[in-house]
């Protein structure tokens, strides 16, 4: 495997391949893009997959002159990301969702980060401010600044969004992530078979594991605004958490809680205990005997 250090960019070419699916969500797309060529402090290649485009998405990435891919239908996040990584050029691929809103500075703190890393086994995500508390510990909540782009307030954002004290944490699970374009590929992008997406990310970050990353860093001064648009509320979802289970041979709340540490202020481990094992290894007995849809 490769363990050298990747080439450091050219400063007059982009430094991250910005890699963004999108499905009707124009309106705050329009933020998210816009908030990248507004606060970023380095050049970047911008991607996007547009799922259908029905709103008038399509008409407007072709306007913009943004590279981008389509399909008709929606693909879900694993086809939309994997499709517009296949016109990545950049050293490093950063993996956006579309409702994000880049905060000044973000890539400089990520880049920072980046140039301490050895090799190409490791990621790195930013940190979301988000409106609402959630069961995600690595986010920075409440802190509301709006939910859709008619209640958007970016100034009172931009005033206070590097004032709110939070650390570095361990886990990376988060979009916005970069991670090297190599790895990627080595790993062979997110896993069709969670389409549309639920549990694409652990799924992700358990092929990174075993490739041999150990270096799951999230960096609290690369900050961005999470709209939570919940775009997922309109697909059928698909059962991750069991495709999860049956591939991996453990739960993906183990996995997340005991080796990648998320949320933790240092390090990653191997110390999932015996009874976490039995009880995955019980799971997979229930989930292997029940029913469809018990």
């Amino acid at each position: 495997m490769h363990t050298g250090t990747l080439e450091r960019f050219n400063e007059d070419e982009p430094l991250f391949s910005i890699l963004i699916p999108s499905w009707n969500n124009l309106e705050i797309l329009k933020i998210t893009v816009g908030s990248i060529l507004k606060n970023s402090v380095y050049k970047h290649q911008i991607v996007i997959h547009v799922n259908q485009g029905t709103d008038g998405t399509l008409e407007w990435v072709k306007a913009q002159g943004i590279l981008h891919t389509h399909s008709e239908a929606n693909a879900g996040v694993c086809y939309g990301f994997n499709l517009p990584s296949s016109l990545a050029t950049c050293s490093y691929i950063v993996l956006s969702d579309d409702d994000n809103y880049f905060c000044p500075g973000w890539d400089k703190y990520l880049y920072d980060e980046v140039k301490q890393q050895q090799g190409i086994r490791w990621c790195i995500s930013g940190t979301l401010i988000e409106r609402e508390v959630t069961k995600n510990a690595c986010v920075i909540a409440p802190y509301n600044f709006g939910s859709t782009h008619l209640d958007f307030e970016e100034q009172r954002l931009l005033a206070e969004f590097d004032k709110i004290p939070f650390p570095d944490w361990q886990g990376s699970n988060w979009y916005p992530m970069v991670l090297p374009r190599q790895l990627w590929c080595a790993v062979g992008g997110l896993s069709v078979e969670f389409s549309p997406g639920m549990y694409s990310d652990p799924d992700f970050m358990m092929k990174l594991w075993h490739f041999g990353v150990r270096t799951f860093k999230g960096v609290s001064k690369a900050r961005a605004y999470h709209f939570m648009s919940k775009t997922t509320s309109r697909v059928k979802r698909n059962n991750g958490a069991r495709t999860f289970l049956f591939k991996w041979g453990l739960s993906s709340s183990m996995f997340l809680r005991y080796q990648l540490q998320i949320g933790h202020s240092n390090g990653t481990g191997d110390n999932i205990p015996a009874a976490g094992k039995l009880k995955d290894y019980f799971k997979r007995i229930w989930n292997a005997i029940r029913k469809p849809g018990m």
